[in-house]
């Protein structure tokens, strides 16, 4: 029996959606997200995520479309999350905070069109945790807190920082019984170091990983070429949709644009 293809894969039952940590890579999960939409395959009844699949999750979650998010995305501008004051991290995050506020739909779990878990790092204890209740604004905010560029958050009295710092995955907040599509974003930050386990793809019962090689790489000084990774994402994400499953991977390359 030949293995199912991705897309075939994603019609044989209910699925979550996890999408990864990777620095600025949310142009490429947005992405992603759409060439699903436009497979009419977005049907994920449960997501998670952590730093930039956290982001991305959330905008989702809150009702806006890949294609919408990929719109939201280009159109943001370093001076509008660039707030350097004293701390333990370049930015403070408040002007991040406020421009996510505008960005999305809803600004609270309950009202998610799916159930949303993102993972956080505690600073004390050292673990990751999960945040799925209450304002959606600061738990991404939080999972999005890069050490050193953003300062920690804190909430109830304690500090986080990003969620790819312990679950870079971002799968830890998904029920074992769901089975999972799971976004990898195969480009290591600098931070990273080679060979690191966290940039394993997870050994997870049901899980099924798409991962996208050589994507343009971001950062804060690089949005203009958001738009180019995002398109990237999309194009690949359709043909992967039509390749066999190779150990439960869909592995494709990023086309050059």
């Amino acid at each position: 029996m030949s293995a199912p293809t991705l897309g075939e894969w994603l019609e044989q039952g209910p699925w979550g959606l996890a999408m990864s940590s990777g620095f600025f890579g949310f142009f490429a999960h947005a992405g992603m997200v759409a060439a699903l939409e436009d497979a009419g395959l977005m049907r994920p009844v449960a997501l998670s995520g952590s730093s930039a699949g956290a982001l991305t999750a959330a905008l989702w979650a809150s009702g806006r479309s890949g294609e919408d998010i990929g719109e939201e995305l280009a159109s943001l501008r370093r001076e509008e999350f660039w707030d350097p004051a004293p701390g333990l991290g370049l930015l403070r995050g408040q002007r991040f905070a406020d421009r996510l506020h505008k960005a999305l739909r809803v600004h609270d779990f309950q009202r998610c069109r799916a159930p949303l878990a993102l993972s956080v790092h505690a600073l004390q204890p050292w673990r990751t945790e999960i945040i799925a209740a209450g304002p959606l604004v600061p738990a991404v905010v939080a999972s999005c807190a890069v050490p050193g560029l953003f300062q920690p958050v804190t909430l109830n009295s304690r500090r986080f920082v990003d969620g790819g710092v312990s679950d870079r995955p971002g799968v830890a907040g998904m029920r074992a019984t769901h089975r999972v599509l799971y976004h990898h974003l195969a480009s290591r930050s600098p931070w990273r170091r080679v060979g690191s386990a966290s940039m394993a793809i997870p050994d997870r019962p049901g899980l099924t990983a798409l991962v996208i090689e050589r994507i343009t790489r971001l950062g804060p000084f690089k949005l203009h070429l958001g738009p180019i990774a995002f398109q990237q994402a999309r194009e690949a994400t359709r043909r992967a949709l039509d390749q066999p499953l190779l150990l439960g991977v869909a592995r494709v390359v990023a086309p050059e644009l």
